[in-house]
């Protein structure tokens, strides 16, 4: 990974733990933090989704056709639109053909520095900075037409 690249995921991690702490200190109230987390997130997807897609002014280095079906939207996220975040894509994709899509990143990136003051406030500390990705995810895929529900797993990191 290159210098330049480092430096941006730094930024992004230490953006995202104050955002969290922040929002989390101001209301006090874990569905509310976790709701404006998102929807921040969500304003962001939608308006990255835009770049990403427009041939005029897009990130992603090819001509974008109009998706033909969910599952064509769904793979964009996990191909361009995951390595246009994260410098990688989308490690595993699972359907059941019924609507229902399970994208995994085994080492997701936002999660990796992340730590509680006591080993069993984890997977709540988690969930907040999940909130924020949920709503990137899900303003994407309201922006190409897509709605969705989107939610995070994060019940195998460790203790």
């Amino acid at each position: 990974m290159a210098a330049d690249s480092l430096v941006h995921d730094s930024v992004m991690d230490l953006l995202l733990i104050e955002m969290v702490a922040t929002v989390s200190s101001a209301d006090g109230d874990r569905d509310s933090a976790f709701a404006k987390l998102e929807a921040a997130g969500y304003r962001v997807g939608m308006a990255l989704i835009e770049r990403l897609v427009l041939p005029a002014r897009t990130l992603v280095a090819r001509d974008r056709q109009r998706f033909t079906d969910n599952l064509d939207i769904v793979k964009f996220i996990c191909k361009d639109y995951w390595l246009a975040l994260f410098n990688k894509q989308i490690d595993n994709l699972k359907t059941n053909h019924r609507g229902v899509y399970v994208l995994t990143d085994n080492s997701f990136l936002w999660l990796a520095r992340m730590s509680a003051p006591v080993s069993s406030e984890t997977p709540q500390l988690a969930s907040l900075h999940t909130a924020f990705p949920c709503g990137l995810i899900r303003g994407a895929l309201a922006n190409l037409g897509m709605s969705a529900i989107v939610a995070a797993d994060t019940g195998n990191l460790p203790q």
